[in-house]
């Protein structure tokens, strides 16, 4: 899978509210009521990133968990990062 430009990335975030272009990455961050709550969304995300065969680089402290999304095979955020961005949305929104 080929890296996204820069303007490519750029256009697409458009379409992914609470999401930028960081460090050579998709980033996010959610806050939640509590570290249970947070573990939770990280364990869902965990099988969903699974099934897709692309996991994320994340932070978790307590209630703040916090998503780089990149191709590291590609050297740069792909197609594949948006669509585990959107499965990450649809979990968590």
């Amino acid at each position: 899978m080929k890296a996204l430009t820069k303007q490519q990335i750029e256009e697409k975030l458009k379409d992914f509210e609470g999401w930028d272009y960081e460090m050579d990455a998709l980033h996010t961050v959610f806050d939640f009521e509590n570290f249970k709550e947070a573990f939770s969304a990280m364990t869902r995300i965990a099988f969903e990133a699974e099934k897709l065969g692309h996991h994320p680089e994340w932070t978790n402290v307590y209630n703040t968990l916090e998503i780089f999304l990149s191709s590291h095979d590609a050297d740069g955020v792909t197609e594949k990062d948006f669509e585990l961005a959107k499965i990450i949305d649809d979990l968590i929104g």
